[in-house]
């Protein structure tokens, strides 16, 4: 369930911005917004940043982004939460949005670990406003948690949406971002129906269809795996819960990344992803990091992942073959693949 504008209160710190203490965090520079003992609208966002500016030109850190933590998205008996990373530059009503989601085998993992708060930051210090959302975990069981998750993610779709006005995003312009198990809900929110597919909500006024997805390492397949068939999930449906049974022709552009040292996720199961994404007609890019493991290395050794995903070398309209990259990096070919499909 999507919260209503109404709840929506950040308490804000405008007296001065609060470096996180976190030595991760700092390295990052992120700036946590912080309570100012009177909660402040959404609308009032724009004012209360510029209130910001002249402090934060004072601390020598170079191109900071603004982070508002732990804010409601779901229904408020809810504990998941989604934190809104914005950039630091001038207000604007037309900046094309990120929905980011983390990995941790649908099990585990959270919006605020290293791995997620390094790509979210990035993403929003290139002039992306930025989402990572936290959505319900399953036990590791056969009960599973499907198609909660995928619903969830696509409340923080519709929650951006919905508040595109306030944060200054363009509606038309959001994509929507994982690693791991967080890949697997990307390309499910991204290649299903938000209404009839799993997790849809036909009743639902706000649309979670988005503009382009990026894949990092998901899972596709749960069988070829090695896992079984989707938790929780009867024989009868398990196709409609399988990204590579989704894809058709009126889906958007879907970037994905896989290092070929993954002991994870077999890098197969993207290839199997980008075939079928091929005979849908889908414009994609599968590119593959010579080396690389599951993560990248992000996790726990804090490296960058930026210079792959930000470019894509075309208009995001057309399909490219299996590209190689022994590039450490990865944010390059992603915000290009960005740039080309939501704009900058």
């Amino acid at each position: 369930m999507l919260s209503s504008p109404a709840p929506m209160r950040f308490l804000l710190l405008f007296a001065a911005a609060t470096l996180l203490a976190a030595p991760d965090q700092a390295k990052l520079r992120i700036y946590e917004l912080a309570e100012a003992g009177k909660p402040a609208a959404l609308a009032d966002l724009p004012r209360l940043r510029e209130a910001q500016k002249g402090k934060l030109f004072t601390m020598e850190m170079p191109n900071p982004v603004f982070r508002l933590s732990d804010l409601t998205f779901l229904a408020p008996e809810r504990k998941e939460k989604l934190d809104l990373y914005l950039p630091n530059g001038p207000a604007r009503s037309d900046r094309p949005a990120v929905v980011f989601i983390h990995g941790g085998g649908f099990t585990g993992g959270d919006k605020a670990e290293y791995r997620s708060a390094s790509v979210s930051a990035d993403l929003a210090r290139a002039g992306y406003v930025v989402v990572s959302c936290n959505y319900v975990l399953g036990p590791k069981t056969k009960e599973g948690v499907w198609p909660q998750n995928i619903a969830d993610c696509r409340d923080a779709v519709r929650w951006v949406r919905a508040h595109a006005k306030a944060l200054g995003v363009n509606p038309e312009k959001i994509a929507v971002a994982g690693g791991s198990a967080g890949g697997y809900l990307a390309l499910m929110v991204g290649l299903s129906d938000d209404k009839t597919g799993p997790g849809g909500d036909p009743k639902a006024t706000v649309s979670a269809q988005v503009a382009a997805v990026i894949d990092m390492y998901g899972v596709v397949n749960f069988s070829k795996h090695g896992k079984g068939d989707v938790p929780g999930v009867g024989a009868a449906q398990q196709a409609a819960y399988l990204p590579e049974q989704q894809a058709d022709a009126k889906d958007p552009p879907v970037l994905i990344l896989h290092g070929t040292a993954d002991t994870t996720v077999d890098i197969q199961q993207s290839r199997d992803m980008a075939a079928a994404l091929t005979k849908a007609k889908v414009a994609h890019e599968l590119i593959v990091v010579d080396g690389a493991p599951h993560t990248f290395d992000l996790h726990p050794k804090g490296k960058g992942w930026t210079r792959v995903a930000l470019r894509w070398a075309g208009n995001g309209n057309e399909t490219r073959k299996e590209t190689k990259s022994a590039q450490p990096d990865l944010a390059e070919p992603t915000l290009d693949f960005l740039a080309r499909t939501i704009g900058k």
